[in-house]
């Protein structure tokens, strides 16, 4: 695949130097993406001709150019859908508000090379598992959705309905997904965010009685989803690599691997754990060195009790530190004015500066494009003129073929 052509530069030693509050970084090269969500069309697309969604990534793009960001991560596939050309899986009626109808153009293919234009990096934000977020409205399936096609396949789980990740056709199905893009499509990295098994939202535990009396062979439960989820997540890496080694994979889980009462492996804090919830070791990820990239969503403050920024980003700076995985934080710009200490305008730009100053965090991830761009409590223009004022490349990655 063609990368972009203007990347020449390298990381050089990646120790970065604590930089003072509201001081402009002077980093080599440094991560500076941001989320764009589909899925309920949180950001993008609207549902409305394909010349107006065309517009509004590229107002999207242009923003991230002007803040001197370096890397869109668009959710491309946000329930077992697509929004690009796909023989497996149905357009996403977040396009056209109908699933399985044709938006006339390939949004997909459109992005990236609106990103590469303006030397952003582009990573496709998959869903692995996601049939629907909301069950009960998905009235009008198309024909070829997994939902009718193989619903031995599909759990509900509360209101949401999920493919079960015990059955190994489905995680061929995931995995045949995800090689339909990196073969199609000149992005720079496959990315997934936090969800592998369904957070529990109070719906009791998630239906795979089946899957696991067929496969479970006596296992622990536990354990045996947490090992479908370290099969799936290791051949993921295993077939990208294999079939496009410049081609990066890159996670952003839950921000709690584990915490110290539940583990002393775990971290000091006291929240829901990826390990114990969603079946996600993501820190044995980390270690076995199964993702390119690893992007925590720490979406506390500094000094919170139950989940401290500070205690976390120090934590998986100790786990990441001497591997081959850059470590980038997936930053909460959605709660900035909320609550608690969210309502000073300075937390956020200490974050920044907090994680810069351990010498092993390589980059920020933004939650989300439309929270940025608002500008709350003026950070966006703290962002720009002070923290990003100068433009930066990505950092290599070690990229090592598995």
């Amino acid at each position: 695949m063609i990368r972009r052509i203007t990347r020449t530069l390298c990381v050089l030693a990646a120790v970065f130097v604590m930089t003072p509050l509201n001081a402009a970084a002077s980093e080599t090269t440094e991560f500076r993406g941001v989320w764009v969500a589909s899925v309920k069309n949180i950001n993008w697309p609207k549902i409305e001709s394909a010349q107006l969604q065309k517009k509004h990534i590229i107002d999207y793009f242009d923003a991230a150019v002007d803040m001197n960001l370096n890397a869109v991560v668009v959710q491309v596939r946000p329930a077992a859908d697509a929004l690009y050309k796909s023989t497996i899986n149905p357009w996403s009626r977040y396009l056209t508000g109908t699933q399985g109808q044709d938006p006339g153009y390939d949004p997909l293919e459109f992005m990236i090379e609106e990103a590469h234009k303006r030397n952003l990096e582009f990573h496709a934000w998959l869903n692995p598992f996601r049939v629907s977020v909301d069950a009960e409205s998905d009235t009008q399936w198309a024909a070829n959705s997994v939902y009718k096609t193989h619903p031995d396949w599909v759990v509900k789980h509360g209101n949401q309905l999920w493919l079960d990740p015990g059955l190994p056709k489905v995680q061929q199905y995931v995995i045949d997904s995800i090689l339909e893009v990196v073969n199609n499509y000149d992005i720079d990295a496959v990315h997934f965010d936090d969800y592998f098994y369904p957070y529990p939202g109070g719906v009791g535990d998630f239906a795979d009685d089946w899957s696991y009396n067929a496969y479970g062979k006596g296992k622990d439960r536990a354990q045996w989803r947490r090992d479908n989820m370290d099969s799936f997540i290791h051949t993921v890496q295993l077939v990208i690599k294999a079939d496009d080694d410049s081609v990066a994979f890159g996670i952003s889980p839950n921000g709690i691997w584990r915490n110290k009462k539940d583990d002393p492996n775990g971290s000091d804090t006291a929240g829901m754990s990826a390990y114990d919830t969603l079946y996600a070791d993501t820190r044995k990820w980390v270690l076995k060195e199964w993702v390119d990239y690893f992007a925590p969503q720490i979406y506390w403050t500094i000094g919170y009790n139950a989940a401290a920024y500070d205690v976390l980003v120090k934590y998986w700076s100790d786990v990441c530190k001497g591997t081959n995985v850059n470590l980038y934080i997936g930053q909460a710009v959605y709660q900035i004015g909320g609550s608690g200490n969210w309502v000073d305008a300075g937390e956020m730009p200490r974050q920044i500066d907090l994680s810069r100053g351990t010498g092993i965090v390589k980059g920020h991830i933004f939650y989300n494009i439309d929270s940025l761009i608002g500008n709350p409590l003026g950070f966006r223009d703290k962002l720009t003129e002070i923290l990003y004022a100068t433009k930066t490349e990505t950092p290599d990655l070690a990229m090592v073929k598995k």
